[in-house]
């Protein structure tokens, strides 16, 4: 992998020997930005209450994990139960790293009132060679496609809809700073082709787990939207 992982819960630590570009929208690291360090938290659903900050809670959690100008993420989702996918198209390399719980699951277009759980899918993915900021935004909309193709096709639906994500998904496009960067990401790209590639396999998987994960402690997965 293009970056070094350290599991130790409730941390999933991800450091890069070198800062990267990055663009999506985390709580503390909105928009582009450049970091060297990325922290998933795995939380309760007691840890975030009605009068929670969570941009407060987060800091501290970063804070005690010594990594206080991390890029954050927050999870319920046992974080033991990462998956990475890598993918290569040419001379590019896409690298995905990710967390997958469903409890949360909503349709584009069809938002549920209220969430009774917090679950989500938060995403990581590395490109090898540098992008401009608009080959970034095109990036990431290529995740968010692979991201959706992968809970569709993984849910065996037999009435109404699949859902298409989670109502507190996150998305992060890390590349690498350099000269002449990349202005295009889209599907007939190489970049493209890699990013779709890692992220729907490391997305599939981790949904198929989570379904696996939830039958053994006797629920049912997250229903369809009818």
């Amino acid at each position: 992998m293009p970056f070094a992982i350290d599991c130790a819960p409730p941390f999933l630590k991800v450091r890069f020997a070198e800062p990267q570009r990055t663009l999506g929208w985390s709580l503390l690291h909105p928009g582009f930005a450049v970091v060297s360090d990325i922290v998933w938290v795995e939380v309760r659903n007691s840890d975030l209450g009605p009068s929670t900050d969570p941009k407060a809670f987060l800091r501290a959690r970063l804070r005690e994990a010594d990594l206080p100008d991390a890029l954050g993420f927050m999870t319920s989702r046992d974080i033991r139960r990462h998956l990475s996918c890598r993918r290569r198209v040419d001379a590019v390399e896409a690298a995905c790293l990710t967390t997958v719980g469903l409890s949360n699951g909503e349709r584009v277009g069809s938002r549920k009132m209220c969430a009774s759980h917090v679950g989500t899918i938060n995403t990581l993915v590395h490109v090898s060679v540098p992008l401009t900021d608009g080959a970034m935004v095109e990036a990431i909309s290529i995740v968010a496609e692979a991201r959706t193709a992968a809970i569709v096709d993984s849910r065996r639906v037999e009435q109404g809809a699949a859902i298409t994500g989670t109502g507190t998904d996150c998305i992060v496009v890390a590349s690498a700073c350099g000269d002449a960067p990349l202005d295009c990401a889209g599907l007939h790209t190489a970049v493209g082709e890699a990013i779709g590639g890692a992220v729907y396999d490391a997305t599939r998987t981790g949904a198929e787990q989570w379904d696996r994960d939830i039958r053994h402690l006797g629920l049912s997965p997250t229903p369809a939207f009818t």
